[in-house]
């Protein structure tokens, strides 16, 4: 689909960052309830979680006697790696209302869609035929040949891809060579729990605009952009974040909330998502530039509402947008509601 393209860094599976790889679309869904699952074969497990975990923990906001238990998701997991929540069955039993992450989404609609089809040729590669040599120094590139033929040897087409893309394909396959998985498995069950407790289905999705697309993906494919940090800063931690995912996911999965915290979600963040959505592409559409912003005031808005309304309400987030300084915890306790986190 069109949407999938034209927002190409919004969720790039840069799982290193954990909290981009949610989705295995390259958007930011509206509602990962209803995310596809990825379909790619899965590689011979290398990492595993043993035995069934508990579970993280929620963190709980409230406002008198009026709660909302926000769980927060975490990814790469190894692959079948079973989870359970005691805890978060609970929560949801009581509650009235879901909250859905928050989203964004780009629906040009069918015949529009159908008119930017061919704008959309040749949408992940460099401007004027460049391949990653002529952009990288020596020695990134030296790196980056050795990985491609590690991770992906027969991915010919990365080399002309733009190096935001390029760190899109090595992390996927490294990834998957190393027998790890989105969250997906989370989502199902918390899905299943949804449904079986009739629970009031809440999304908070911004709706970016599509009228001027066309003129923006031609822009976006003859404009340079800065990024091939993103393309190092994957590089240079990939491996080591492969070596310790076990380690991270059994600190998911038991809670363990401090060895969370050590994640460093924003330096790769900024060099992946900016230097596509700070580029001028965006100059003239301020909703592109300002979608983290929009989508964490909507998402608040939403919960106010849920609080005000319901006895308890339950929401799901990823762990980077709960963790994060300016999202939405700093914001609903700027707006008087009491945030415990979890013990």
């Amino acid at each position: 689909m069109l949407h999938r393209l034209i927002l190409p860094a919004l969720c790039l599976s840069l799982w290193a960052a954990p909290s981009w790889a949610q989705s295995p679309d390259a958007t930011i869904p509206a509602d990962p309830l209803t995310a596809a699952a990825d379909e790619a074969p899965a590689a011979p497990e290398q990492i595993l979680v043993v035995g069934q975990k508990p579970g993280p923990g929620m963190w709980k906001v409230s406002k008198g006697d009026h709660v909302l238990w926000i769980f927060a998701t975490y990814a790469p997991l190894p692959k079948n790696m079973q989870w359970r929540s005691h805890e978060v069955e609970a929560a949801i039993a009581r509650s009235q209302e879901y909250l859905a992450p928050p989203g964004a989404k780009a629906a040009p609609g069918f015949f529009k869609a159908v008119s930017l089809l061919p704008h959309l040729i040749g949408v992940r590669k460099n401007p004027d035929g460049a391949r990653l040599r002529d952009l990288m120094p020596p020695e990134e590139y030296a790196r980056w040949t050795e990985m491609k033929t590690k991770y992906m040897p027969d991915n010919d087409d990365a080399e002309r891809e733009r190096p935001v893309f390029a760190a899109e394909s090595l992390a996927r396959a490294a990834r998957r060579q190393a027998g790890l998985d989105n969250d997906q498995a989370v989502y199902k069950r918390i899905a299943e729990l949804v449904k079986k407790n009739k629970l009031k289905h809440t999304t908070s999705v911004v709706d970016l605009p599509m009228d001027n697309a066309g003129t923006m993906l031609k822009n976006f494919k003859k404009t340079t952009l800065k990024d091939v940090a993103c393309l190092s800063k994957t590089m240079a931690t990939l491996e080591t974040d492969i070596a310790e995912s076990s380690a991270r996911a059994n600190a998911w999965a038991k809670g363990d909330l401090e060895a969370i915290r050590k994640l460093d979600f924003v330096e790769r963040e900024q060099a992946c998502f900016g230097s596509v959505f700070d580029s001028a592409i965006f100059d003239s559409e301020p909703a592109f530039k300002n979608m983290r912003v929009l989508m964490r005031q909507k998402w608040v808005a939403a919960a106010e509402n849920a609080l005000a309304n319901n006895a308890s309400t339950f929401a799901l987030m990823t762990m980077k947008d709960v963790l994060a300084p300016d999202g939405v915890m700093p914001a609903l306790a700027a707006k008087g509601y009491t945030i415990e986190q979890p013990e």
